[in-house]
């Protein structure tokens, strides 16, 4: 409760300050009293679970709507095979017609939270059709979120091709 009453004293000390930083303003009310930091982190822990499983529907059903939302504009990655990509390159891979799968999932997330960040790693298993030719393979994935007043976005990503000697049984 002290904590809170002493972000309320100093918003309103710095208030008149503030006139034409609204926005700042407006976050500063939003990490203070509207999504604390000292949020219970397994409720954090699992919305960002939540959002990996949710990138896997949306990657197998070739829809960029989920990253367009969820990835933050200024959104950095690498493809497993080395390729860096923003986010525009990212819904293209992603919306691609040449790609027909089958199934695409994520298990083994792993999530940790650090204050207003966090690291997600994941185990994506693919099946898919290329130009008639079928695939399966098996990418660790790694995702840094950082938490904002409109909630957790994706910053930056990459994934890693595991080997056939690695890859467990889809």
């Amino acid at each position: 409760m002290f904590k809170f009453a002493a972000a309320l004293a100093i918003g309103l000390a710095l208030s008149p300050s503030w006139q034409g930083r609204e926005d700042v303003r407006n976050e500063c009310i939003h990490r203070c009293i509207v999504s604390p930091t000292w949020a219970d982190p397994e409720v954090q822990r699992q919305e960002i679970v939540s959002l990996e499983r949710e990138a896997a529907r949306a990657i197998q059903q070739n829809s960029g709507t989920f990253f367009r939302r969820v990835y933050s504009e200024d959104y950095a990655g690498t493809l497993s095979h080395g390729q860096q990509v923003n986010r525009a390159q990212w819904v293209d891979a992603v919306e691609s017609p040449s790609v027909k799968r089958e199934s695409f999932n994520a298990s083994d997330i792993n999530v940790r939270i650090y204050q207003d960040m966090a690291i997600a790693t994941c185990l994506w298993s693919s099946q898919f059709t290329i130009n008639g030719q079928r695939y399966s393979t098996q990418f660790r994935a790694i995702h840094v979120y950082i938490n904002t007043p409109r909630g957790w976005h994706v910053v930056s990503g990459q994934a890693t091709n595991l080997p056939p000697g690695v890859q467990q049984p889809l």
